[in-house]
């Protein structure tokens, strides 16, 4: 077996995935607990612990308790190197998360047992479905009130389309909470509040035993029986296959805050869940065990460290070794570029690396060569496919409200602009510039980073308008016509690409009737 073999054999890459506050980023936190990453957990939303959590680094986030941005974290656990991607649940950061998906191999999903399946998670859940990726179910904060865990199995098949197969189950909940039986491992792992052990595990291989009474009471002990053989009659049994296939769905039940059940998701999610998966790219799919290296941009940070102002692109490796000091090939630019430090995460902890392997997330220190999709390769000339891009439903006109910081304003809206958090368009008749986003929060947090990151105070107006479309024609003169007789609807993007802003449907239908040679798209092409 290789060295590239073995390296691939021991990876696991996925993402974490919910509706926010169903206790997503604290699940990542007792999981990177579990693999000695880090010492004590931080309170995602405490007032009394001064910790925040390791994968919320920016200001903003640490003011509002949630994820913005898609964190990497690295640890090791049982002989396997695991890479953790913990994600943005708040749906104004959805295109975050969906580019995310693209750079990860399977999923956890979080739901909140008292709220069930919820908006965002459908709509996250639906685009793993597209892809065919694995899926595991972790039920949420037992240790409180929730809907009946029948109820609930039958609310994720029908919401979110997912066969599901329960590897655990919980004897009773909220106060009546004293554990879950692991169908898995065939043990009763025993809840304990209010102390630092929060579990005991009690092997048992059979229910019928009268000692279960003894652990969890006659009452629950009886309804844990019939419960279980219902599990048996109704579910299918677990096959790998079908999970690797994303054909069927273990489900786990637990309570991430109190560490409770977290050890036995973590250790059947690295005995089932994939080692790094092949890539599909618009010339052939790329196979991980490939000699020649590959990858590709799916995010991109600027002021990871505010007092260096660095920019880092975040790299999947696809395939082959990736390695320091080594000239690849950026397929875009058609260069070749080498970069000395490349680096793995820790969230916003960083360390040198020297090589990296397929399914790893290597951060590139750039100084503006990368956009979102970019592909890096040992000189073959690759498209992955996959990336998905947005077009902006809310819009702005941004104004500099200090005339001093002239160019730390232009800069923080080039760098976050990069990142993909929203777009920026420069009308054609005033010059004047106007962002585009997915959700409002993401203005909100556009203008903290540019006050904090650059020290650029900014103010927004309202701007009417419906949609931005991309135009082009294949015939120039009809083009310039058309751009001198519409400038005031007009704008340019980032890479100069002409934009129509329509204020209605009606002006964009309008313009579309009068203009039937010109092309009007709802997305970019990059």
């Amino acid at each position: 077996m290789s060295l590239l073999d073995k390296e691939i054999a021991v990876r696991r890459t996925f993402a974490i995935i919910s509706h926010p506050d169903a206790g997503k980023t604290t699940l990542t936190e007792k999981l990177l607990l579990f693999g000695g990453a880090i010492q004590v957990a931080g309170a995602v939303k405490s007032n009394k612990i001064r910790k925040t959590t390791t994968s919320d680094f920016m200001g903003i986030e640490k003011q509002r308790g949630i994820s913005v941005a898609t964190s990497v974290m690295a640890f090791d656990y049982r002989d396997l190197k695991i890479n953790i991607l913990d994600t943005p649940g708040h749906k104004d950061f959805a295109e975050d998360t969906y580019r995310t998906l693209t750079a990860v191999d399977s999923v956890i999903v979080v739901i909140d047992v008292a709220k069930g399946v919820e908006e965002q998670t459908e709509r996250l859940v639906e685009v793993c479905r597209m892809r065919h990726t694995p899926i595991i179910v972790f039920i949420n904060k037992l240790d409180r009130e929730g809907k009946d865990a029948f109820d609930l199995l039958d609310e994720i098949e029908a919401k979110l389309g997912l066969k599901v197969t329960p590897l655990s189950w919980p004897a009773g909940m909220g106060q009546r909470f004293k554990g879950v039986y692991s169908l898995y491992e065939k043990n009763l792992v025993l809840f304990r509040p209010h102390s630092k052990q929060t579990e005991d595990v009690v092997a048992f291989s059979d229910l019928s035993d009268p000692a279960l009474e003894g652990h969890i009471g006659q009452t629950l002990a009886t309804e844990l029986r019939d419960e279980s053989e219902i599990l048996e009659t109704v579910y299918p049994a677990f096959s790998r296959d079908a999970y690797l296939k994303g054909e069927i769905s273990p489900v786990f039940f637990g309570s991430a805050v109190n560490n409770f059940g977290v050890r036995e998701l973590l250790d059947c999610f690295v005995e089932i869940a994939p080692s790094p998966l092949p890539r599909v790219t618009e010339e052939r799919v790329v196979q991980p065990s490939e000699a020649s290296f590959s990858g590709f941009v799916f995010k991109i940070h600027a002021n990871i460290d505010p007092r260096h102002r660095d920019r880092i692109a975040f790299l999947r490796v696809c395939s082959g070794i990736f390695e320091r000091n080594t000239p690849y090939h950026h397929v875009r630019l058609n260069r070749d570029l080498r970069f000395s430090n490349p680096t793995s995460f820790m969230a916003s902890k960083k360390e040198i690396v020297d090589q990296a392997f397929p399914g790893d997330v290597v951060g590139l220190y750039d100084s503006g060569n990368f956009k979102i999709g970019d592909a890096l390769t040992s000189g073959e000339d690759l498209h992955f496919k996959g990336m998905p891009s947005f077009s902006p439903e809310i819009f702005r006109l941004v104004n500099n409200d200090d005339p001093m910081k002239a160019k730390p304003f232009v800069k923080g809206l080039d760098q976050l602009m990069d990142e993909g958090v929203a777009q920026l368009f420069t009308r054609v008749m005033d010059g004047r510039k106007i962002i585009g986003v997915v959700g409002h929060l993401q203005l909100d947090v556009i203008q903290y980073r540019l006050e904090h990151e650059y020290g650029a105070k900014v103010s927004y107006e309202p701007v009417n308008l419906h949609k931005a479309c991309w135009v082009s024609c294949p015939d120039k003169k009809t083009l310039e016509a058309f751009t001198q007789r519409r400038s005031r609807d007009l704008a340019r993007d980032t890479e100069g690409q002409l934009v129509f802003l329509a204020e209605s449907p009606w002006m964009l239908k309008m313009a579309q009737d009068n203009h039937p040679e010109i092309q009007f798209r709802m997305m970019s092409e990059e």
